[in-house]
C-alpha cells in the first residue's frame, strides 16, 4: 500500500512542464509581430499606390489653380488671382454656387422623400403588381440619360418649367429614384418585421412605426441616397446645358464650362482649374463627414442579400 501511494505520488508530483520564459514569448510576439507586417505590406502599398492615383489630379489641380500661368490672372507668383477671375465672372460666383445649392438641396429633398416612402411601401406591404411596378421603375436605369432630355425639354416647356431651376432639379430627382427607391427597399427589408409589428401592438399606427421605429434604422440608407443625390446635382452639366439658357440661372458647373473660352475661344486654365476646386470642396467635406454613415447604408443591404 505504501509502495504503490510513493509510485502515484511520484507520478503526479512529478516535473512540471517547461513554462516559456518571458524573453522567449517576446521573441515569439515579435516573430508574429513581424509576419502580421510582413503579410500586410502588400496590401498597404497596393492601397497607398491607389490613394495616390486618385489624389494626385485633385493636388494638381490645386496647386496649379494658385500657380503662375501664362494667359491667366495670375502671371507674376503665386496667389489667387484665378479665383478673382472665377467670383468676378458674369453674374458673379456665388450666384452660381447659390443655383447649384437650390437644385442640389430641393434634388435631395425630393429624392429622399419619395425613395423613403416608395422603399417602405415596397418593403412591407403586399399589392397586385409590386414587383412589375418595382421592375418598371429600376428600367428608367437602363435608358440613356441623354436621350430623355429632348422630350422632357418639352414637357417642361409646356407646364412653364423650362428655363427654371425647379425644372432642373425634377429632372435630376427623376433619374436619382430608381436606384434611391431600390437602396431603400434593400434598407428597410434589412430590418426585422418584428420591430414595427412590436410598435404597432403598442398602439402605434403604420405612419407612428415608420416615424418612431423604422426611420432611425434605415437612417444609413437615408444618408447614402442624399449624399449620391446631393453629388448627382452638384456637379450634373448635362441637364443645366439643356433647360437653362439665362445665364444668371447657370448651375456652377455650366458657368466653369463657359468661363473656360471667355475670351476669343483660349482656354483660360487657370480660372477654370479654380472652378473646379470650388466645385470638388463641398464633395470631398461630405463625403469626408459622412463616409461612416455611407459604409453602412451599402453593408444594410449587403448583408440583406
Amino acid at each position: 500500500m505504501t509502495v504503490a501511494s510513493t509510485t502515484e505520488s511520484a507520478v503526479t508530483d512529478g516535473p512540471a512542464p517547461p513554462t516559456p520564459s518571458r524573453h522567449e514569448g517576446r521573441k515569439k510576439a515579435e516573430g508574429m509581430t513581424i509576419a502580421g507586417i510582413a503579410l500586410r505590406t502588400p496590401y498597404w502599398v497596393f492601397t497607398g499606390a491607389v490613394a495616390l492615383i486618385f489624389l494626385a489630379p485633385l493636388v494638381w489641380t490645386a496647386v496649379a489653380s494658385v500657380s503662375p500661368q501664362p494667359g491667366t490672372n495670375q502671371v507674376d507668383g503665386w496667389g489667387f488671382g484665378n479665383y478673382r477671375t472665377l467670383a468676378a465672372y458674369q453674374a458673379g460666383i456665388w450666384r452660381y454656387v447659390a443655383n447649384s445649392a437650390f437644385v442640389s438641396l430641393l434634388t435631395v429633398t425630393l429624392t429622399l422623400l419619395i425613395s423613403f416612402l416608395g422603399g417602405y411601401a415596397f418593403a412591407r406591404f403586399r399589392f397586385p403588381g409590386k414587383n412589375l411596378l418595382f421592375l418598371i421603375t429600376l428600367a428608367i436605369l437602363m435608358v440613356p440619360y441623354a436621350t430623355l432630355l429632348i422630350p422632357l425639354y418639352v414637357l417642361l416647356n409646356q407646364v412653364g418649367l423650362q428655363n427654371s431651376l425647379v425644372g432642373v432639379a425634377l429632372v435630376l430627382t427623376m433619374f436619382q429614384l430608381p436606384f434611391s427607391t431600390f437602396l431603400m427597399r434593400i434598407s428597410f427589408e434589412a430590418v426585422p418585421r418584428e420591430l414595427d409589428e412590436a410598435a404597432m401592438v403598442d398602439g402605434c399606427s403604420s405612419f407612428g412605426a415608420l416615424w418612431r421605429v423604422l426611420l432611425p434604422a434605415v437612417k444609413p440608407g437615408l444618408i447614402t441616397v442624399g449624399l449620391f443625390g446631393f453629388l448627382a446635382a452638384w456637379n450634373d452639366f448635362m441637364a443645366p446645358l439643356i433647360l437653362i439658357n439665362d445665364s444668371e440661372r447657370m448651375t456652377l458647373p455650366l458657368a466653369v464650362s463657359n468661363l473656360r473660352g471667355q475670351v476669343q475661344g483660349v482656354v483660360d486654365y487657370g480660372a477654370t482649374e479654380a472652378g473646379v476646386v470650388v466645385l470638388a470642396l463641398p464633395c470631398i467635406v461630405l463625403f469626408l463627414l459622412l463616409q461612416r454613415h455611407y459604409v453602412r447604408g451599402f453593408m444594410s443591404g449587403a448583408l440583406k442579400g
